[in-house]
């Protein structure tokens, strides 16, 4: 091959790997760069400019959609939030969002996932003895709700460390149950994808920071909703304190209050129960900054809030999602939905925008749905209830309670 030819056919090549890097809308997110420590560097300052458009066209645009009409209140001037979505509960509408897909990482959040995947799995009432293997890989600096090794925990005890203290070393031992990390990280992948959670790559199934872990404010919400008409639940979230198992001497066995890290719940750090909260799930990693999906109800409007990464201190989550959940029951029949909230793939996906595709995996988070299309027909079933007028059966009232710091999640 003369020189010339030579030089041609490296261009060429040179101008065709851009095209193949390109990632399509919902291809599996690539994995954030490491810093030299190991970790995830922090998600780019902006988002995308193209993203999914499951739940419909709108919410696959970067910025602020809302369609206000006659009458409609403004939304709150002071959000900071990085990626937030307000949406209605029981139809499913969304009324308002801001970067509803952009993939970023999730903390704790991702919890909810692993209790909507796991909690159909393991009866509450079955009793466990810990071992030192099912703690040896809990990440450094992790909240933890104080499990230990040869002592026994009932699963329905395990569930309230894992929602009440965001427990990663109770995540670890259910996990174990349900037959190790990777196996757990593939079931909740797989329900992820069931349930059209697509912008959803799951390498922890406890929010721990990793290299190519996120989600996006639709699909938090989307995953809370499924979760909302578990009844267990419902019961965990909206769980305000409990009593923990602690050490045991002899037959003898200490317990220890526990208190749930929703501030919007408990009150806690400066903040006033919000009127009506029912849970979900808070997060606060480096990597994620502060996370939260929360639900409240007002007579029969019943709506679900998602804030990603604001600025601003430690409350400012649980400010702007209390925010949002005032501007969304004040903007009851005032604005036209920018999208919606999808149903399983299982069930009737004729909706707003796109439909959803299966993600391209790396081989540690594929993998089957065992388990998963059974509790998918379930979830399936009571959405459509849901947009059919049915209701939640919730606790509403929370009473307020100190909590401890705990390490990982820098004081949600």
């Amino acid at each position: 091959m003369s020189a010339k030819k030579t030089a041609l056919a490296v261009l060429s090549a040179a101008l065709l790997v851009p095209s193949l890097l390109t990632v399509p809308a919902h291809a599996s997110p690539p994995a954030p760069p490491a810093d030299g420590k190991g970790q995830p560097q922090q998600a780019p300052a902006g988002p995308p400019e193209s993203m999914s458009t499951v739940g419909g066209a709108l919410l696959g645009k970067p910025g602020v959609q809302v369609n206000p009409l006659a009458g409609a209140p403004a939304l709150p001037a002071t959000l900071t939030g990085r990626s937030w979505i307000v949406a209605d509960a029981r139809t499913g509408e969304v009324l308002a969002a801001n970067n509803a897909h952009w993939r970023l990482p999730p903390a704790s959040t991702m919890k909810m996932l692993f209790a909507d995947t796991l909690l159909p799995k393991l009866p509450k009432d079955r009793v466990h003895r810990v071992t030192s293997e099912e703690l040896a890989d809990v990440g450094s600096g992790s909240s933890l709700v104080g499990v230990k090794e040869d002592l026994e925990y009932s699963v329905h005890d395990l569930w309230l460390g894992v929602f009440l203290r965001s427990g990663n070393d109770a995540v670890h031992v259910l996990s174990a149950m349900n037959g190790g990390i990777e196996k757990t990280v593939r079931d909740m992948q797989a329900h992820a994808e069931e349930l059209q959670a697509l912008d959803t790559h799951v390498v922890s199934p406890d929010g721990y920071d990793a290299a190519g872990q996120v989600s996006s404010a639709y699909d938090l919400t989307l995953i809370a909703r499924s979760g909302l008409q578990k009844a267990d639940f419902r019961e965990y979230c909206g769980t305000s304190s409990a009593r923990f198992p602690g050490r045991q001497d002899g037959g003898t066995r200490e317990y220890f209050e526990i208190q749930n890290t929703n501030r919007l719940m408990t009150g806690a750090g400066g903040l006033s129960p919000y009127k009506g909260i029912a849970g979900v799930k808070n997060g606060n990693t480096t990597m994620a900054g502060s996370t939260f999906t929360g639900t409240a109800q007002r007579g029969d409007r019943q709506l679900l809030v998602t804030v990603m990464n604001p600025s601003g201190g430690l409350n400012s989550v649980y400010q702007e999602t209390a925010d949002l959940l005032d501007w969304g029951f004040a903007a009851a029949g005032k604005v036209k939905p920018v999208g919606e909230l999808v149903p399983p793939k299982s069930a009737d996906t004729s909706s707003f925008g796109s439909p959803a595709q299966t993600h391209d995996r790396e081989p540690a988070a594929a993998g089957g749905k065992e388990g998963g299309r059974g509790a998918a027909l379930a979830v399936a079933a009571g959405a459509l209830a849901l947009v059919a007028g049915g209701s939640y059966a919730f606790n509403r009232r929370f009473p307020a309670g100190r909590r401890r710091r705990p390490d990982d999640e820098l004081l949600p």
